[in-house]
């Protein structure tokens, strides 16, 4: 193979951003971490949504696929945040596989309050990420990316708020 398309496949991306390197890399790793995240979580919402039983069933199977949908939404514009600051970002389903925090659920049966309960944590955790990843951007004054972000905490509240309503009286 020709050595400058060696060298080509190894260059940093160097992409103008007005950020320092320290910047790229930590607002880079940060963002490709949640991306993880988000995805194990649009995939577990996806699972509880097609396998969602019992008598609120319409209810929590149209509210999961709203939530799906608005997790799915963020992962396009995070991960061109990522390159757009000149980071690489995930490239595979083994490459979120080794990134995410979020734990997945391959059980052959979850009751539906179970279900929306490790949501409902599992949204916080997501929640208490994107606010950690904001504090970085803070302190990088990456002020775009922290933009992202302050939408998609809002949404997660709120996807917290309806899951927690809805198990309010239970023991879930």
């Amino acid at each position: 193979m020709d050595e400058s398309v060696k060298s080509r496949r190894t260059a940093p991306l160097r992409t103008p951003t007005g950020l320092s390197q320290e910047a790229v890399t930590d607002i880079s790793a940060g963002a490709t971490t949640l991306l993880a995240d988000v995805f194990a979580l649009y995939l577990k919402t996806k699972n509880f949504h097609w396998h969602m039983s019992g008598p609120s069933f319409r209810d929590y199977h149209l509210m999961l696929d709203e939530h799906g949908e608005q997790l799915f939404a963020m992962t396009d514009p995070l991960a061109e945040r990522v390159r757009k600051l000149g980071g690489g970002t995930l490239r595979s389903i083994g490459d979120i596989a080794r990134r995410q925090r979020i734990l997945d659920n391959d059980a052959d049966f979850v009751h539906p309050h179970e279900m929306l309960a490790e949501l409902r944590d599992d949204n916080g955790a997501l929640v208490a990420s994107m606010h950690a990843l904001h504090d970085t951007c803070d302190e990088y004054n990456d002020v775009a990316t922290a933009s992202l972000l302050e939408n998609w905490i809002d949404e997660g509240e709120r996807r917290v708020w309806f899951l927690f309503e809805i198990l309010r009286n239970t023991n879930a």
